[in-house]
C-alpha cells in the first residue's frame, strides 16, 4: 500500500514539476530581441520621417530694389536731379551741333541718330539754339537690372523750351512742349558713376 502511494505521489510530483518548467521556462514579457517582430506584426517597418528639404529664402529682386541691391548708394532724388541736368545739356548740345558733348553722354546707336540729324541740318545750312523756360520735370518711370549687372532707369521728361532756328529761308521761333521717355544705363558694379542715354521714346504729355 505504501509503495503504491509513493508511486502515485511521485507521478503527481512529476506532473507538477513539468507544469512549473513549462511556465518558468518561457520568456515573460516582450524581450529586446522581440522588438522587430512586434513592429512587423503591427504593420511592418517603423515609419521613417522624410528628410526636411532646405528652403531657399532668396528672392529674385526686380525694379528699384534690384538696382539698390547692387548699388546701395543709389538715390532716386539725386539721380533725377542729375537726369534733368543731363536732359538740358543733351538738348542744347543737339541743337548747337556739339558732337563732343554728345559723345560723352550717349550710347553709340543713339549718338549715331543724333549725328545724322545734325549732319542733315548742317547740310541744309541751318543753325539752332534752345532756351528753356524752366527746368524740365523728371519722374521715375521704371528701373531694373539686366544682364551683366547693367542698371537701366527710364525717366519721363516734360519740358517747355523755345527753339530759334536760322536758315536760307530766314529765322524761325518755335515754342515747344515735349514729353519723352529717356532710358539711362550704367554698370552698377563699375566705379564710373556716370549714366549713359541708351534709348529715347515719345510719351504722352
Amino acid at each position: 500500500m505504501q509503495v503504491l502511494e509513493l508511486i502515485i505521489f511521485a507521478g503527481l510530483a512529476a506532473i507538477v514539476l513539468y507544469q512549473l518548467y513549462s511556465v518558468l521556462g518561457r520568456r515573460v514579457g516582450r524581450q529586446p530581441e522581440d522588438q522587430p517582430a512586434a513592429e512587423a506584426a503591427r504593420g511592418g517597418v517603423r515609419p521613417v520621417e522624410p528628410p526636411i528639404e532646405p528652403v531657399d529664402e532668396g528672392v529674385a529682386l526686380t525694379g528699384l530694389a534690384a538696382v539698390k541691391a547692387l548699388d546701395p548708394t543709389f538715390d532716386v532724388s539725386r539721380f533725377l536731379g542729375g537726369a534733368k541736368s543731363a536732359y538740358e545739356m543733351i538738348v542744347r548740345a543737339y541743337a548747337e551741333g556739339d558732337r563732343a558733348t554728345l559723345r560723352n553722354l550717349l550710347a553709340p546707336d543713339v549718338l549715331a541718330s543724333f549725328e545724322a540729324a545734325i549732319d542733315q541740318r548742317e547740310a541744309e545750312g541751318r543753325t539752332e539754339t534752345v532756351e528753356f523756360f524752366h527746368a524740365p520735370r523728371a519722374d521715375l518711370e521704371k528701373a531694373d537690372v539686366g544682364p551683366g549687372d547693367m542698371g537701366r532707369v527710364t525717366v519721363r521728361f516734360l519740358a517747355e523750351f523755345r527753339s530759334r532756328s536760322k536758315g536760307p529761308e530766314g529765322e524761325a521761333v518755335d515754342d515747344r512742349r515735349t514729353a519723352e521717355l529717356w532710358t539711362f544705363e550704367r554698370n552698377l558694379k563699375s566705379r564710373d558713376p556716370n549714366w549713359t542715354l541708351v534709348h529715347v521714346d515719345a510719351a504722352e504729355a
